[in-house]
């Protein structure tokens, strides 16, 4: 499921790769409170550095913001068990996002 998606995102272009990079993050925070996190995605069909090129891909679009710790490092798993703890904060920033019809 995972892995279909990631193919996915990687041949979409524009709004729709948007779309499938958030469902992607979406789903791995479901798993982020499993130890150790990153053999959990690899039983899941998807490689680490593939999921931090989806996380980095929201990131640069300003989707969302990857936690960093004191000394600069990315720390990629505190910030999905963000988004799994408080989804709709990451849906409202969406939502802002979104140009608004008259």
């Amino acid at each position: 499921m995972l892995a279909e998606t990631y193919r996915s995102y990687r041949l979409a272009k524009g709004d729709k790769k948007r779309e499938l990079a958030r469902k992607l993050v979406m789903e791995l925070a479901r798993y982020s409170h499993r130890e150790p996190f990153w053999e959990t995605v690899r039983e899941l069909g998807l490689k680490p550095d593939r999921v931090k090129e989806v996380m980095l891909f929201l990131e640069e679009n300003g989707e969302i913001e990857i936690r960093r710790s004191s000394d600069g490092k990315r720390l990629w798993v505190l910030t999905l068990r963000d988004i799994r703890r408080n989804p709709v904060r990451l849906d409202r920033w969406l939502a802002l996002k979104k140009p608004q019809r008259k």
